[in-house]
């Protein structure tokens, strides 16, 4: 999936700044202008939303959506490379923004300050290009899923546990989060990060690949991880893959879909949550 075409005129500066990318022939001056020309919603800016919202700035990204409405705390900082100790208490968006523009003034940081919901995620979700799916809980998981869907945007998804990670990224047509977990799991089988744990690299391990087939989609190149699942065990430093089909059973994007329209997550999952 490359974007739409580029009217954008790379400055000398920019030529310099990118120089690494442009000489790369998978690149080139026309792909660094599509990657200025992208927009990239991240949902969360925690564990892995931190690395792939700084990477993605870094590489030249013209515009990054940020949904987000947690403060800082003292416990993020473990892993979530975005917030610095003087954040402590700010909003994670604004400590994010001041990070981002650090590294590159030019990306258009767009704020969404407030839960992502049945209400508003088509609203948010129809202006970005690709979403980044780095939410820390199985009701957000679905609903960007679904969401994403109805909007026919790529959903580039990731979650991390303990020493364990996984990646994917779902095409439109091509399956979804809900063809690999029909149903969320009961509540409280799934342990959350304060009860579990996480290990402070794993986000950026997850959460690098997660940016570099987001940068892949807007190029147009390579093969992206649509119809696999990357398992990281980070303890046993293994990297294996699982094929992943669209399952025709599927509610959402099966031949016969019954979940239509956005629904009551909190209610589907059961207050379930998940290390994001």
């Amino acid at each position: 999936m490359a974007t739409k075409s580029q009217t954008t005129i790379l400055t000398p500066y920019q030529v310099n700044r990118y120089s690494r990318h442009i000489i790369m022939p998978q690149v080139g001056s026309v792909g660094q202008r599509k990657l200025l020309d992208a927009k990239v919603l991240m949902v969360g800016a925690g564990g892995l939303g931190s690395p792939i919202s700084i990477y993605l700035t870094l590489a030249g990204v013209g515009t990054i959506g940020l949904v987000e409405f947690d403060d800082v705390d003292v416990t993020n900082l473990q892993r979530q490379i975005l917030h610095f100790n003087d954040d402590i208490g700010k909003p994670k968006v604004q400590s994010a923004v001041e990070t981002l523009k650090s590294y590159n003034p030019d990306t258009v940081v767009n704020i969404h300050e407030e839960p992502i919901s049945s209400l508003n995620a088509m609203e948010i979700i129809k202006d970005y290009d690709i979403i980044v799916n780095g939410a820390d809980n199985f009701p957000t998981r679905y609903l960007v899923n679904d969401a994403s869907y109805m909007s026919g945007k790529p959903l580039v998804d990731g979650s991390i546990l303990l020493f364990d990670g996984q990646a994917t990224t779902f095409l439109p047509g091509e399956g979804c989060y809900r063809c690999l977990f029909p149903t969320p799991p009961p509540p409280g089988e799934v342990p959350s990060c304060a009860e579990a744990g996480v290990l402070g690299m794993l986000p950026g391990m997850v959460g690098t690949i997660q940016a570099t087939e987001v940068v892949k989609l807007i190029l147009g190149i390579g093969d992206s991880l649509s119809g696999r699942l990357l398992l990281i065990d980070a303890l046993s430093m293994e990297y294996r893959t699982v094929k992943l089909r669209r399952d025709p059973e599927c509610p959402l994007c099966g031949d016969n879909p019954t979940v239509t329209e956005l629904i009551d997550y909190e209610a589907f999952c059961g207050g379930a949550s998940l290390i994001g």
